[in-house]
């Protein structure tokens, strides 16, 4: 812990209440311009003693190992770490925080806003009215896909699955979900259980992604379990985008042997790759899970409150 205030570098621009509180309580730097490339990033972590960090700033081992000896923190303005090497921040000493719990319910409405946009094609029909290609009303026009009975697999079912299912509950879907153990309580939502991930696909009429990114989900939804998918199904990504196999992804949707995506993730971010930009059937977002005024307002505070922790030799609320 630094004896005076402690040196602060924000590597993005927070919203102006956050950056308010961190210039008033610390020796706090914000970056007002693009987000750091890795010249600007090792420049950061050899000044700071923390470092407010976002997804976009890439700390891996070879990072890490830049830093300079005052830096002790990664408060990280997020829930997701896996941009961040967790070894060898704990090698060097360095400290990891996050902001978990305050987004779950927005990153969920998004979850629910792709699966509804997505079957009922509400994208391709803006797309279409903003072309000035509406022909108007007719009965065989911009058919989508019904939500009420359909079934709803869920991978990972811990916060942001929990309030998908409760959401995709209320709109009559019917909730499976996979997770590495049973969720107490599931039949709350009257969701069913299903320990084989493989087998629950090839139930799904929507397969919804709320795992974490880790080495084990890296291209969890790759070629094999895109064509255990019904033909008339569809994908649903508001959780990471390495998750899936987007080469594999593509394939399957110009082939024809899923009926959709939507999708707020991309393996490759900000990038987009032009052939699901092409694709009709497909819903894109730009990340905008937890982006809304108040999430990300309280997503910031608690960088504050991890940092104020620290600085006074405190336990931080969510030290990772």
């Amino acid at each position: 812990m630094p004896t005076s205030r402690p040196r602060i570098i924000v590597t993005r621009r927070l919203p102006e209440p956050v950056e308010e509180r961190l210039i008033a309580e610390f020796d706090a730097e914000v970056n007002h311009g693009p987000p750091f490339d890795r010249a600007q990033l090792a420049d950061a972590v050899q000044r700071c003693d923390a470092l407010a960090c976002t997804v976009t700033d890439r700390l891996d081992a070879e990072m890490i190992g830049q830093a300079g000896a005052d830096l002790k923190l990664l408060a990280n303005f997020g829930v997701g770490v896996d941009h961040i090497d967790l070894a060898a921040a704990a090698a060097r000493g360095i400290l990891v925080s996050n902001t978990p719990d305050v987004l779950t319910d927005d990153t969920a409405d998004v979850t629910l806003a792709l699966i509804l946009g997505t079957l009922r094609g509400l994208g391709e029909g803006e797309r279409v009215v903003r072309a000035g290609q509406w022909a108007g009303w007719g009965p065989r026009r911009q058919m989508g896909r019904s939500l009420t009975g359909k079934h709803l697999a869920i991978v990972g079912m811990g916060r942001i699955g929990l309030a998908v299912a409760a959401r995709a509950r209320a709109c009559g879907m019917r909730i499976h979900y996979h997770n590495r153990r049973r969720v107490e309580g599931d039949q709350a939502f009257g969701a069913t259980y299903w320990p084989d991930l493989d087998s629950m696909i090839e139930q799904a009429d929507v397969l919804s992604l709320s795992c974490p990114y880790t080495a084990e989900t890296h291209h969890l939804i790759d070629g094999a379990r895109l064509r255990r998918m019904p033909a008339d199904a569809f994908l649903i990504n508001a959780a990471r985008g390495a998750i899936v196999d987007q080469e594999a992804l593509i394939a399957a949707l110009e082939r024809g042997e899923i009926a959709g995506a939507g999708l707020d993730v991309y393996p490759n971010e900000p990038h987009v790759d032009p052939r699901l930009i092409a694709l009709p059937n497909v819903m894109l977002l730009p990340h905008l899970g937890s982006a809304t005024v108040e999430t990300r307002i309280a997503m910031g505070e608690k960088v504050v409150a991890n940092i104020s922790a620290w600085a006074k030799g405190e336990e931080m609320p969510d030290r990772v």
